[in-house]
Formats: C-alpha cells, structure tokens, sequence
C-alpha cells in the first residue's frame, strides 16, 4: 500500500511518517492559519521558541502574528526519527523582516499525535541567521509547497 493510500495516523512506519511531515510543510508554506490549525487537537500544546500556549484559536492566533512578522516565509521539514504516535522533525526556513533584512531559520520540533492523527503536542526550538538576499535556497513561488524536484536538507550545504 502507498502512503497515499494509507492513513496518515499512529502508529506511523518510516513511509507514513515521512508524508506526513511533508503534508504539514506544504500546510505551513501555503501561510494560512485556518489550513494549518487544522492539523491540530482543539486543545493541543505548543512551545514555540519562548511561548508556550495551547488551543487552536492561540494557535490561529500565533500564526497570524508570525507570518505578518516573517514575510516571504519558505519552508523545508525533514522527518528526523519517528515512534508510534510522535514525529520529530528538522527543519530551516527562510524569512524577510520589513526592512528587507533576510534570514534562516534553523530548529527541530518533537510532535505528538493522537490516535486520529491530530497533533496534540508540537515543541519547537529555532534559532535565526542572518543571510543576505544572494544566500537564499528556498525561492520557489510564495504560498506555494515546494516543488517535488527541490533539494531537502540532507543535500543542502548547511
């Protein structure tokens, strides 16, 4: 069976993992908060760098903020290791402040999963780079997945 065809839900395989830590890429690079809350219980956890809340309307709320911050937002997730019902990820995106200070994103998550394949707990760790405009590896078009063909982390330079 493909992963198309199975569920995305616990216990995950390497193959089901792997989708689905695509599937929330292409959620989160499309920067809609409504599509990617989603994803989430109604009261699932978060730790995001600093902040720590829980709910999907803080979630909502989270995104809104970070994506009128993070502008021409672009994002590449990799499945780092999977168990039954959790995920962790690594991951780097690319980002512009309104002075057009360009930047990339550097973290890993640890993701939990309830047993209809709802995130109930996400747990981030980030840290920023600067980079100049010309440094940029993710340009494909903004609000858009990556194209398939598009090198991952494991064959970027960094």
């Amino acid at each position: 069976m493909t992963s198309s065809a199975k569920k995305l839900v616990p216990p995950f395989d390497r193959e089901t993992a792997i989708a689905k830590v695509r599937m929330a890429e292409d959620a989160w690079n499309s920067r809609d908060p409504e599509r990617v809350s989603l994803a989430y219980t109604e009261d699932s956890f978060w730790r995001n760098r600093a902040e720590i809340f829980q709910g999907r309307d803080a979630i909502r709320d989270f995104l809104r903020r970070k994506w009128d911050k993070e502008l021409d937002y672009r994002l590449v997730k990799e499945m780092w290791a999977f168990g039954e019902n959790r995920i962790s990820v690594r991951f780097q995106y690319e980002w512009r402040d309104d002075s057009g200070q360009w930047y990339r994103a550097y973290g890993n998550e640890n993701w939990e999963f309830d047993a209809s394949g709802l995130m109930q707990r996400r747990e981030a760790s980030i840290n920023d780079r600067p980079i100049a405009e010309s440094e940029r590896r993710f340009d494909w078009p903004l609000s858009s997945p990556r194209p398939q063909d598009h090198p991952g982390l494991i064959n970027s330079p960094e």
